[in-house]
């Protein structure tokens, strides 16, 4: 029964720790698709900005083909006035092509970081995937292991379990479901070890002697009793292991 409370124990950690390995590859391919969709959202700032520039490169353009058209045309003013309105229209080309090439040194000095940002990002994205991956390989082989203890301590089980009498058996599951898994308690100074409570002398008595199997009056627990071992007894044991001269 002892051995049956320690196999259910690892039995226990080890359905834990199967369930906890999908949850750990989800939660570490959840923080990439993170990383991703932020170096998405870069590149994608980048390209906005690489656009930007091409349209102010050809609103610079427009601007100039426009002001080479009115300098032909202001040839054939006639009048002073039509004179000072192809200069007022050349005016507000210029400034139409400097406020461009402003707005284009402005998104240059915002591409630089943008640029570096993705890829520096691109680069520890490489690493992070592979790491990820090299942890997902891992948990799988964990999670084989674990599955192959637990097939082994489960056939362990069902041994152990054909050996006992159903009784035994049923006293045990009832007290290990009530007693938050713990189904076997050893007694130590006339006390369970898991409710701290006092056997009675009698009931002590009739422990000790081992032939029979007995629960914890308190908790349900089955008990069980190790004697203590006498500084005599590890004595006369390490003499008999030395070897002879």
């Amino acid at each position: 029964m002892i051995r049956l409370q320690d196999i259910d124990h690892r039995l226990a950690d080890l359905a834990h720790e199967i369930a906890q390995l999908p949850k750990h590859i989800a939660e570490i391919e959840k923080k990439l698709t993170a990383h991703e969709r932020k170096l998405e959202a870069d590149r994608a700032a980048l390209a906005a900005n690489q656009k930007e520039r091409k349209a102010c490169d050809v609103a610079i353009q427009t601007q100039e083909q426009k002001i080479s058209k009115l300098k032909d045309q202001m040839l054939s003013a006639k009048t002073n006035d039509q004179y000072r309105a192809f200069q007022n229209e050349i005016e507000f080309c210029q400034n139409e092509i400097r406020k461009s090439e402003d707005r284009i040194l402005e998104l240059m000095s915002e591409s630089e970081p943008l640029d570096k940002n993705v890829k520096i990002a691109e680069s520890a994205l490489k690493a992070e995937k592979a790491e990820v991956e090299k942890e997902k390989a891992v948990a799988r082989e964990r999670s084989a292991a674990d599955q192959k203890s637990a097939a082994e301590l489960n056939a362990e089980r069902a041994t152990i379990v054909a050996q006992v009498t159903s009784s035994t058996l049923q006293r045990y599951e009832r007290a290990r479901k009530a007693r938050r898994g713990i189904g076997v308690a050893e007694v130590v100074d006339g006390r369970c070890m898991q409710c701290n409570m006092a056997l009675r002398l009698q009931y002590l008595q009739e422990l000790k002697k081992g032939d029979q199997i007995l629960s914890c009056e308190s908790c349900q627990r089955i008990l069980f009793y190790n004697p203590p071992v006498k500084v005599e007894d590890l004595a006369d044991g390490a003499a008999s292991a030395a070897p002879s001269k």
